[in-house]
């Protein structure tokens, strides 16, 4: 009646897996040992290699996998990340988007284009009533 235990797994276990002997991560607080699929990996080795003994969520959800990758990688998980070790990634709040309160970079994001587009439009007019507003006016005083 006893289920089995998930093992669990310190960051400091997986740091010492980074090689291509031994490639451990951790995606979404499980422990994956992707040693034998290094070879397999379509986007080849060196991007495991790249992301091996640390925490690699970000890393694999921007590249966007398919359902068929998600359900391949479950052969390969170990265990899961010790609970301490959840707490202390940052993946979740280390790109965060600006919240609505962040007033700073709302206003920037559309003022400095707004500039931009004020003294292109500014430098285009000064330009034309230079060089070519002459040209106008002869040409329209000929008809």
């Amino acid at each position: 009646m006893e289920e089995k235990e998930e093992k669990t797994f310190t960051l400091e276990e997986v740091k010492k897996h980074k090689d291509g002997k031994s490639l451990w991560m951790a995606i979404n607080d499980t422990v994956y040992d992707v040693t034998k699929f290094m070879e397999e990996h379509p986007g080849g080795e060196e991007v495991l290699l790249e992301q091996a003994g640390g925490y690699a969520s970000d890393a694999f959800e921007d590249v966007g996998h398919s359902s068929d990758a998600r359900e391949m990688m479950k052969k390969y998980a170990i265990g899961k990340l010790a609970e301490s070790d959840r707490e202390k990634k940052s993946s979740k709040t280390k790109y965060a988007t600006p919240q609505s309160g962040d007033e700073s970079s709302s206003w920037t994001s559309w003022l400095v284009p707004l500039l931009i587009a004020g003294v292109a439009t500014f430098a285009y007019r000064y330009l034309f009533m230079v060089s070519g507003g002459d040209n106008g006016n002869a040409s329209s005083s000929a008809q």
